[in-house]
């Protein structure tokens, strides 16, 4: 790449004219009358290995940072296409980095993997827990970034669907307030604000069991109305219109559970036209061709 070959250019500049330093610098301290030249080719010579010393170690420094740079776009890239498998190994190789770019991105792949069709219901749990582990660092790391809130969010809810729904529910509250969180940091992530949206769409169903194990949980269980979840996804399309297939589909189950079947056909007849990359849009896809047809019979 430019800036290797950039890099390495500077090293052949720096040997070459070291050679023609070094040359002058020992004619100089050659003419210098001494006692001890020893002492006098060490005051010449020293200066100019710690400059070049500096210099290398600063331009290693930006080649460092110049690489995990490029990672992260490719691995943007990746995800853009769909790569989950390729991203999740890319990202994989830094898994003990301090970064949160790094550990929010792979807690997303790592989630990503868990949710493909070929994944057997042991590696989906392990893949799972990893997630989470990831964005819970991210978090530690970084506690300003509004990824590693969100994707803490989303990763602490997943795992509690293999905890029992007395532990889903207790950490509803949790959940919530990361969200909000980063929202707060980013209020052009529409992704935040559609989690937002179907944290509420799913205490507006919960059913009547599950909302007496809220009531002995809390003293005030949470609440929501599919109005709070319209409103957030709404809102999200406002921020990125069409930015995830999953949106429109609750866009539209939320108005059928309002009784509006014009706009739940609307958004609907938007994800079945919605080009289908991910596992998750193929699995929307047929969820909203299930829904359209329930509407129209």
């Amino acid at each position: 790449m430019a800036s290797a070959s950039l890099f390495q250019a500077f090293r052949r500049f720096v040997s070459r004219n070291v050679k023609i330093r070094w040359m002058n610098e020992r004619i100089w301290t050659d003419r210098i009358r001494t006692s001890n030249r020893t002492a006098s080719l060490l005051v010449a010579v020293t200066p100019l290995s710690f400059f070049i010393y500096e210099r290398i170690t600063h331009f290693a420094s930006v080649r460092a940072l110049e690489s995990a740079e490029e990672v992260l776009e490719q691995a943007d890239y990746l995800y853009s296409c769909g790569e989950t498998q390729k991203l999740h190994q890319l990202l994989l190789k830094h898994k003990d980095s301090d970064e949160a770019e790094f550990l929010w991105r792979l807690a997303r792949a790592s989630r990503d993997l868990a949710l493909l069709s070929s994944i057997s219901a042991e590696e989906k749990k392990r893949l799972i827990y990893e997630a989470f582990e990831y964005a819970r660092r991210a978090l530690e790391k970084n506690e300003s970034s509004f990824a590693a809130h969100k994707w803490f969010a989303i990763c602490l809810s997943d795992v509690g669907d293999y905890e029992g729904i007395k532990v889903k529910i207790g950490n509803s509250y949790i959940i919530r307030d990361h969200l909000e969180r980063a929202i707060e940091l980013n209020p052009k992530d529409a992704t935040s604000i559609h989690i937002l949206g179907y944290w509420c769409f799913a205490f507006s169903e919960l059913p009547w069991y599950q909302r007496k194990v809220a009531a002995v949980i809390f003293a005030s269980p949470p609440t929501a109305t599919y109005e709070e979840a319209l409103a957030f996804f709404l809102k999200a399309e406002e921020v990125d219109p069409n930015f995830y297939s999953k949106n429109l589909l609750m866009l539209g189950k939320t108005y059928m559970m309002l009784k509006d079947v014009q706009r739940a056909a609307l958004w609907l007849t938007k994800v079945r036209d919605y080009p289908a990359v991910t596992e998750e849009d193929k699995q929307v896809h047929k969820e909203a061709l299930e829904l359209l047809k329930k509407l129209n019979g």
